[in-house]
């Protein structure tokens, strides 16, 4: 368990977006302003005791958000990002940093990519995990047949991104 962190949020297109931060890791990021409700989807080994605000210690996380909505969306994916999960979940969210900017893949591609081709459901479900949104880009992965699929923040927050992405 990580004994403490730190948090910065910044407004966005979409609302405020807060980032919890390990030194300069990203444990955390969501479109809220409430840091609380992202440290419980980090995972309980590596959950933060406490959490501060520190706009400085988490100000290359923010600056990396702000250069994604101004079109470096490669600023995001700079940054490290600490999740903890099993084998599969941890090979996932390592595919879903590979996925370009502006391009999708079904449930079912991403499975494949992520190196277990009939893990469709456990795909989805290493998507809906994701504590770190913006720098693992599960926004990039869509249903089959043209559908959007979910998103915890909102499958019109997920077409803008991808829009946003494709300009």
């Amino acid at each position: 368990m990580t004994k403490s962190a730190e948090y910065s949020t910044c407004d966005t297109p979409h609302g405020k977006f807060t980032v919890v931060c390990e030194s300069e890791t990203v444990l955390a990021a969501g479109w809220t302003s409430d840091a609380a409700e992202l440290l419980v989807l980090v995972h309980p080994d590596i959950r933060p005791e406490t959490i501060t605000q520190n706009d400085d210690r988490c100000a290359a996380a923010i600056s990396a958000v702000q250069a994604f909505y101004k079109g470096d969306f490669s600023a995001v994916g700079k940054l490290a990002v600490r999740q903890q999960s099993g084998p599969f979940r941890m090979r996932a969210w390592e595919t879903l940093r590979k996925i370009p900017a502006g391009a999708t893949l079904t449930y079912g591609e991403f499975a494949v990519q992520a190196g277990n081709p009939r893990a469709i459901r456990a795909a989805a479900g290493a998507c809906a995990a994701n504590a770190a949104v913006l720098f693992v880009p599960c926004h990039r992965v869509v249903s089959a047949g043209g559908n959007l699929g979910g998103f915890r923040y909102g499958v019109d927050i997920k077409q803008e991104l991808l829009e946003l992405e494709t300009r």
